[in-house]
């Protein structure tokens, strides 16, 4: 179900400037353009392992609401079943090893990282937790988003969810699309190319050449399913050179070219939606 690289990360500084609420019968942080200009669409954001209440991902929320001009929405999809973010820095000291107090610290991390990932996997299967994102896109659809472009933002976790929000499958009760684009970012759990292949509403994908998750032949095999002239325009693949998992949201800023990548993905994003205002 998942691996140690979608636990690995760093924890970004700031100060998220939205509002917590209940929206659609989920707890939700929203957010929308500081300038208080008219939001031009909404983006729902289908969060990585650490969920709706990480900072990264909150401050992410805002630079979509910021840089594109939308309202943004970052719901508790897990349930409060996300995965604690003190697996950040025992996946770290797990996946360490140099010195002797590394070694023999081992065992003690591995047990701790288990009793934290047991749970989250538990409660956060793909079959559980899709028909939560899905119903609550479609109450969307059906109330503020029904005038209003909708699109989807997943990463690692939540990458799989909008692939398959892309096979365009299930309709709201007015007739639309739950979405009119989706962007994901080193999407986790894909089956490839088969669910690539089923994508008909426009999905973008930013995957970095050092990902382990989804590794450079799986990125050459999402590239030939877009390749193909009946599915030319249903997505496209941007790579980031030297960037590995989680780089859209858990990258070191400190690092230059982490920063410049986790940047240009926000741009990736909101490019992509500024050009599929419409299905």
């Amino acid at each position: 179900m998942s691996c140690p690289e979608c636990f690995k990360g760093h924890i970004h500084q700031g100060t998220p400037r939205g509002e917590v609420t209940t929206l659609h019968g989920l707890n939700a942080y929203t957010t929308k353009p500081s300038d208080n200009v008219p939001h031009r669409g909404i983006i729902i954001i289908v969060p990585d392992a650490f969920g709706w209440e990480f900072v990264n991902n909150r401050i992410l929320a805002d630079h979509y609401a910021d840089k594109g001009g939308y309202l943004v929405y970052l719901p508790d999809f897990m349930n409060g079943h996300s995965a604690p973010i003190g697996m950040l820095f025992n996946t770290k000291e797990l996946l360490t090893t140099s010195g002797l107090k590394t070694w023999l610290m081992k065992p003690y991390y591995l047990a701790i990282t288990m009793l934290q990932f047991i749970p989250f996997k538990y409660h956060n299967s793909f079959q559980t937790t899709w028909p939560i994102v899905r119903d609550f896109i479609k109450s969307v659809r059906e109330n503020e988003g029904s005038e209003l472009p909708i699109y989807a933002a997943g990463f690692c976790w939540g990458g799989k969810h909008v692939v398959n929000l892309g096979f365009g499958e299930d309709v709201a009760s007015n007739g639309k699309p739950l979405i009119n684009a989706g962007f994901t970012g080193h999407p986790s759990f894909l089956e490839i190319p088969s669910e690539i292949e089923k994508i008909n509403i426009p999905i973008s994908f930013a995957l970095g050449d050092a990902d382990l998750v989804v590794k450079a032949p799986q990125i050459k095999l999402i590239q030939q399913v877009f390749e193909n002239e009946a599915k030319a325009d249903k997505g496209e693949v941007q790579i980031y050179e030297g960037a590995g998992h989680g780089f859209c949201v858990r990258a070191d800023l400190f690092l230059k070219d982490a920063n410049k990548h986790a940047e240009e993905s926000e741009k990736q994003a909101l490019a992509w939606f500024e050009r599929h205002p419409s299905v």
